[in-house]
């Protein structure tokens, strides 16, 4: 993946498309983000980071795990999570140096569940509107269970899977198309003919680089 920087906006349109594609509950936040603000009024300087799994060649959760629940995947070089061979140990959390694992300590989306309406005979429950949908919760995508838990549950952790149900049909990440900025891009390193191969032409950069871990998301520019 690559991410352009100079023309990302910092608007997090890509946390929010990644919630909805992915079913995440509130503080999962697989898409994410870093930002600083340096130096003193006026001389000021914000930078705003976009962040994801990393889906690093060398990956330090792939070697933590004791069950190979994660595993770089084969025809693809995606570092994916299993989560039915999950037990939640939590070693690649420790072990992933950039913080974007989470692990569910709690059974996931509990507030679609209250009973209670914030004004009484106005407003509905957020029980009845669960209901009512016929759905775990009202902005369920039924999709992503093609080839992972739709919705992971209590003891196990998650991560970004670089929506590889979408990969698997020839269509970009959820995050990428939903892009008002069109600042990112996911392409075949393995493929001369690739755009990403322009794309890195630029001045660009990893995360960590100096950990070895090998990133491959790739920021271009500066914000």
């Amino acid at each position: 993946m690559t991410i352009d920087l100079q023309s990302c906006i910092g608007c997090a349109a890509c946390s929010v498309a990644c919630k909805n594609e992915n079913n995440t509950d509130t503080g999962m936040n697989w898409s994410h983000h870093i930002h600083t603000t340096t130096g003193t009024f006026p001389n000021v300087k914000y930078e705003y980071i976009p962040t994801l799994c990393n889906h690093c060649d060398n990956a330090p959760c792939v070697k933590a795990c004791p069950v190979k629940a994660m595993y770089k995947d084969d025809e693809n070089g995606l570092t994916l999570h299993n989560a039915d061979k999950c037990i939640g140990c939590k070693a690649c959390m420790a072990s992933c140096p950039y913080g974007v694992i989470s692990y569910n300590k709690k059974d996931p989306h509990q507030y679609w569940n209250d009973q209670e309406s914030w004004y009484d005979d106005v407003s509905a429950t957020p029980a009845e509107i669960k209901e009512k949908i016929g759905t775990e919760v009202p902005y369920y995508n039924p999709e992503r269970a093609f080839n992972y838990e739709a919705i992971r549950y209590r003891g196990i952790v998650e991560k970004c899977q670089m929506c590889d149900h979408r990969l698997d049909r020839g269509e970009q990440p959820y995050c990428v198309s939903r892009c008002p900025a069109e600042a990112r891009y996911v392409g075949d390193l393995n493929d001369p003919n690739d755009k990403i191969h322009e794309l890195l032409t630029h001045d660009h950069k990893t995360l960590r680089e100096d950990l070895g871990t090998k990133p491959k998301v790739f920021y271009l520019r500066s914000f």
